[in-house]
């Protein structure tokens, strides 16, 4: 079985409104006004698994600014998992500066059977995620129900890219520390974050966190996988491809080529998010 834990679906109507959503919220401009830049629909995406062997994926949106934006998308996903329960889990999108109007919508999704709270990006979305007002409400409705909040992550050295922000290993860490008993996800190898484990505090602070791979073929080499299995342990990653951003085939024949034992491929490719969702 194989979960790819970090997969962006919209309504197809945001194909034909990239002007129109542009000027209205501050992350899509920044992530996909260009009209190269891939939108993927639910049906887009369930093909895509199907090509490349995917069982089931968490869907999400991204970090909204707009609430209306983001509302409208939630509500896609609602449906989406609603739809296809046995293939799809799915987070909610709120920006944590929206305070009371973030708790209640992200509340009011995961009532409707939302799993998580995700992607939270903290440069286009405008929130200080070393803060702990900032970030205390939606960070306690999940701990309640111990859902996971996946955060983009940040490396502080390498090329730029779209979207690359400033959430980097430091800024993560304080986050976390800040709330040691939420489960948190921390995207793109969370920046090179599992790296610091080999210093004992670091691990100490990281026992609820997990880091997952998307976009990993553009970052890193394959031998990421085995190196942040051994350094945060193998039930702290999850396979996740960005998808639309590439085809979920590549970061999975890169996870299957490091020769991890069948155990521990299992884990990474599809039990440690299980578990993680209570799937």
């Amino acid at each position: 079985m194989v979960i790819d834990a970090h997969c962006h679906i919209l309504p197809p109507s945001f194909r034909d409104r990239r002007v129109e959503l542009a000027n209205r919220d501050a992350t899509f401009a920044a992530l996909l006004s260009d009209s190269r830049a891939a939108i993927a629909t639910v049906d887009d995406l369930l093909e895509a698994m199907d090509r490349a062997g995917i069982d089931r994926a968490i869907v999400m949106g991204m970090g909204w600014t707009n609430p209306d934006v983001a509302t409208e998308v939630n509500d896609y996903i609602i449906r989406a998992v609603a739809d296809n329960p046995n293939r799809l889990s799915g987070f909610c999108s709120v920006n944590p500066v929206w305070g009371e109007g973030a708790y209640t919508e992200a509340k009011r999704c995961i009532s409707a059977g939302l799993s998580g709270i995700g992607e939270l990006h903290a440069d286009t979305q405008g929130f200080d995620i070393t803060s702990v007002s900032d970030m205390a409400p939606i960070m306690e409705l999940a701990r309640a129900d111990a859902l996971p909040v996946l955060v983009h992550a940040s490396e502080p050295v390498g090329h730029q890219y779209r979207g690359k922000g400033s959430a980097t290993p430091d800024k993560l860490y304080r986050f976390i520390q800040n709330f040691p008993g939420n489960p948190i996800i921390c995207a793109h190898w969370g920046g090179g974050l599992p790296f610091y484990s080999l210093m004992p505090e670091v691990k100490e602070s990281l026992k609820l966190v997990y880091f997952d791979s998307a976009a990993s073929p553009f970052l890193y080499r394959p031998e990421v996988f085995p190196a942040v299995a051994e350094l945060a342990g193998t039930g702290k990653v999850l396979f996740a491809s960005d998808y639309p951003l590439m085809d979920m085939s590549r970061p999975l024949e890169q996870a299957r080529s490091m020769g991890f034992d069948p155990e521990s491929e299992d884990r990474l490719l599809s039990g440690n998010a299980a578990k993680l969702l209570r799937l």
